[in-house]
């Protein structure tokens, strides 16, 4: 199968040549044809599958052959995605695939000024990418008029539930036209998903390119054992003596972010912190730099879970487990894109046990032990104090006569180390 199959107009095929691919994506074979039929969709697939190109060549085309034939342009095509990244980066995906087509489109989402989007709504687009919060802010001060819109996307539908847009999304519902096409993107399924989606989209075509709640086979993941002091040391270590120049680290917090960066830049290795408190004009310039390899490691906190779209990104790492299970294959999704090999690493303390068996648990598969020289966390042997003599003593005393056993109080391990480990 290739694109030309598709029956893509010239002007598309050429984009996509430029983009680089060469042959669809399992979710672009399955997808495509049904959108030109116009089915509503419900697809899964995993991130880095392709499903931006699975539905905006489609949509592209259609609204190209149908253009809009009143003088100002009202948007037709509305994408919401969860993230001001994700936005960008749909939205630059959306002009270079429609850079031959005279059509418009404009993102919008919140951390910006407002006018410069009202401006461009004002002069009309035909495409609206956007962030549900923001869009709902324009829509109540009726500087976007969404009475026309004819096809509705949702990307990275499950992220926007976990962020809590799922009121924003029920309130924007009620702006838009009753009959239109709805195409559903997720990279996991929960039952939150399903109950939008039955709300939402009529009689869908559901799609799955790839088992649920599973991680890209491109992607080769390993568990380092470390003591939680220590995870810092092991970072560096890693970056200088496997020679790594691109790295993407998750932390849980963004306080915990902005430390870890500031400390391995004066370590002397390129960094920096990137999350929802900096501004989004810093953050652009944070992801570019990243991109063309003047930031050697990215400490992101999950807003950059999902929406960091660069090429060949060879290390993911968790240097704290995420909470949510799900979170764990989107932040590692980062890696292994378009049929590219990627390596993903979690720094496993004592402490993560419960997590990481939740996430094994969720993506159905063991994770590889990579036990690291020198930073292997060691089982505790631990001589009886001092204290414990005493209370044997005691113990001892107080039942001396009476005819009962003393049960020996041994030596050695705590019980809960004693345990096997869950990622022994």
């Amino acid at each position: 199968m290739s694109f030309e199959n598709f029956g893509l107009i010239p002007e598309l095929l050429k984009a996509v040549k430029a983009q680089g691919y060469e042959e669809p994506t399992p979710i672009q074979n399955i997808a495509i044809p049904a959108i030109f039929e116009g089915r509503n969709i419900l697809a899964s697939a995993q991130t880095g599958t392709g499903k931006t190109a699975a539905f905006a060549l489609p949509l592209l085309q259609i609204l190209s052959k149908n253009p809009s034939l009143k003088k100002r342009r009202r948007p037709r095509l509305l994408i919401l995605v969860p993230t001001r990244e994700l936005a960008d980066q749909v939205g630059k995906n959306i002009q270079a695939f429609g850079r031959l087509l005279s059509l418009r489109s404009t993102v919008i989402y919140g951390g910006v000024k407002v006018d410069p989007q009202i401006d461009k709504l004002k002069r009309g687009v035909d495409i609206i990418v956007a962030t549900p919060g923001r869009l709902l802010d324009h829509a109540y001060n009726y500087t976007v008029d969404l009475s026309r819109v004819e096809f509705l996307v949702f990307d990275e539908a499950d992220r926007m539930l976990d962020m809590g847009f799922i009121e924003n999304i029920a309130e924007m519902l009620d702006y838009l036209p009753p009959e239109r096409q709805n195409l559903m993107f997720s990279a996991t399924y929960p039952k939150a998903i399903k109950e939008l989606a039955d709300s939402v989209i009529e009689n869908p075509l559901h799609i799955e390119v790839s088992k649920l709640n599973t991680t890209a086979s491109d992607i080769r993941q390993f568990i380092h054992p470390v003591e939680r002091d220590r995870k810092r040391a092991l970072l560096y270590n890693l970056i200088i003596d496997e020679r790594w120049n691109q790295v993407l680290v998750f932390t849980r917090t963004r306080k915990k972010a902005d430390k870890l960066a500031k400390q391995l830049k004066s370590d002397g290795i390129n960094t920096a912190a990137l999350h929802s408190e900096k501004t989004q004009s810093i953050r652009t310039k944070i992801l570019e730099d990243f991109k063309k390899g003047k930031i050697r490691a990215l400490i992101a906190t999950d807003v950059a879970a999902r929406g960091l779209d660069i090429n060949d990104l060879p290390y993911v790492v968790n240097f704290d487990l995420p909470d949510v299970p799900e979170y764990y294959v989107h932040r590692i999704g980062r890696t292994g894109r378009a049929g590219l090999n990627g390596i993903a690493i979690s720094f496993v303390c004592r402490d993560d046990a419960d997590n990481l068996t939740k996430i094994q648990e969720f993506i159905k598969q063991k994770i590889s032990v990579k036990k690291i020289e020198g930073f292997d966390m060691e089982r505790i042997k631990k001589k009886p104090s001092k204290k414990i003599s005493s209370s044997k003593s005691k113990i001892e005393n107080k039942t001396k006569g009476k005819g009962k056993k003393v049960k020996k109080i041994e030596k050695g391990k705590p019980k809960e180390v004693q345990k096997k480990s869950v990622w022994s």
